[in-house]
C-alpha cells in the first residue's frame, strides 16, 4: 500500500510537471522576424501563441507607409499559429525601416512579451524583446559622417590606451632608437605595418588564428627586449628598426582588428571608419611617446649620475613581461 501511495504522489508530480511545461510552452514569447531580401522589400514571418489570456489579440504593427504586398494564410505550427506577410516599405526615404519604428500590440494585455528579429541586406542584424513598458523597436540609424569620425578616433585612441601590449612594443621602440628623426620614422612604419592588416581582416579579405598572433605579438616583444639587451650596439633591430617595426606592426595590426570586429563598422561609411579609427591610434601613440619623453625629461637630471646603472631596468621589465605574456598565451594554444 505504500509503494502504490508513493507512485501516485510520484505521478501526480509529474502530470503537474507536464500540464506547467505545455502551459509555458503556450505562453512562450511570440516571435516577429523580419527579413530584407532586396532594397525596401521584406519578408515578415510572425508567431503567437494559439491559446491568449486576454480577448485583445497580439499583433505586428509597421511603419503606416509599408504596404502589404502578399500575405499567407495563417497555419498552426504546434501550439501556435504563424502568419507571413511581404512589405513594401518603398516610401520611406532611401534607408527603408532603417530609422523607423517596429512593435507589437496587446502585450501589456496578455502579459507576455514578444521578440524581435531584424535582418538587414547590409549585414546588419538586430533582435530585441518586446514587453509591455518597452513595446517598440526604433531601427538603429548609420550615424553621421561626423559623429563615425568622432567615435572611431576617440575608439582608436582608447584601444591603444588600453592595450598594454601594443603599448610595450611602442615603448621598446623608444628605448631602441631614442628621440628625433629615427624615433618618427620607427613608429611611423610600425603604423603602416597594422593599418594594412587591419584594414584587410576587416574587410574580409583574410582571417587569422587570434591566439596565434596574440603569442607572436608578446613574442615580437620579448624579441624587442632581447635586442635591447645587446651591449655591442649591433642588433637587428638597431640596424632596420623601421623595417622590422612594419614588419611586427602587421601582426599587430590583427590584434587591432579583433577589437574592431567587437565593436563593428558602420556600413555606409566603413572607410571612413576604419581611417579614423587608425588615426585615433596613432594619435594614441604619439601621445604616449610624448607623455614618456616628458617624464624623461623631469627626471634626467636628477638620475643624471644613475642614468648607466637603471637603463637595463626597463629593459629586464619589458623582457620580463613579454616573457610571461608568451607563456601565458602559449599556454592557450596547447
Amino acid at each position: 500500500m505504500a509503494v502504490i501511495f508513493y507512485l501516485r504522489i510520484i505521478v501526480g508530480l509529474l502530470m503537474m510537471l507536464l500540464a506547467y511545461t505545455a502551459q509555458a510552452h503556450l505562453f512562450a514569447p511570440s516571435l516577429l522576424k523580419v527579413v530584407e531580401t532586396q532594397p525596401y522589400l521584406y519578408n515578415v514571418v510572425w508567431k503567437t501563441p494559439a491559446k491568449s489570456t486576454s480577448t485583445i489579440p497580439l499583433q505586428p504593427v509597421w511603419p503606416d507607409h509599408c504596404k502589404v504586398q502578399a500575405e499567407s494564410p495563417a497555419w498552426m505550427e504546434g501550439t501556435g499559429i504563424v502568419s507571413s506577410w511581404q512589405l513594401v516599405c518603398d516610401q520611406l526615404g532611401k534607408q527603408g525601416l532603417v530609422g523607423q519604428v517596429l512593435s507589437v500590440s496587446g502585450l501589456g494585455a496578455n502579459q507576455v512579451s514578444a521578440m524581435v528579429i531584424l535582418n538587414l541586406l547590409d549585414g546588419r542584424n538586430y533582435q530585441q524583446v518586446l514587453t509591455a513598458q518597452a513595446p517598440e523597436f526604433q531601427v538603429p540609424v548609420e550615424p553621421a559622417q561626423s559623429r563615425v569620425i568622432t567615435e572611431y578616433s576617440v575608439l582608436g585612441a582608447e584601444h591603444i590606451w588600453g592595450g598594454v601590449d601594443h603599448l610595450m612594443f611602442v615603448f621598446g621602440l623608444l628605448l631602441l632608437v631614442g628621440a628625433g628623426m629615427r624615433l618618427i620614422a620607427t613608429i611611423t612604419a610600425f603604423t603602416v605595418g597594422h593599418s594594412i592588416t587591419l584594414s584587410l581582416v576587416t574587410l574580409g579579405v583574410f582571417s587569422y588564428p587570434v591566439l596565434l598572433v596574440e603569442f607572436t605579438i608578446a613574442l615580437s616583444i620579448f624579441i624587442l627586449a632581447l635586442d635591447l639587451a645587446r651591449s655591442d650596439q649591433a642588433g637587428l633591430f638597431r640596424r632596420s628598426p623601421w623595417w622590422l617595426a612594419g614588419g611586427f606592426g602587421l601582426l599587430h595590426g590583427m590584434g587591432f582588428a579583433g577589437a574592431l570586429a567587437e565593436v563593428g563598422l558602420p556600413q555606409n561609411s566603413l572607410p571612413l571608419a576604419l581611417l579614423f579609427f587608425n588615426i585615433g591610434i596613432e594619435v594614441g601613440q604619439i601621445v604616449f611617446v610624448l607623455l614618456l619623453l616628458g617624464v624623461w625629461q623631469l627626471v634626467k637630471r636628477p638620475l643624471s649620475g644613475w642614468q648607466q646603472r637603471l637603463m637595463p631596468v626597463p629593459v629586464y621589465a619589458l623582457g620580463g613581461l613579454s616573457a610571461m605574456w608568451c607563456i601565458e598565451r602559449g599556454l592557450l594554444l596547447l
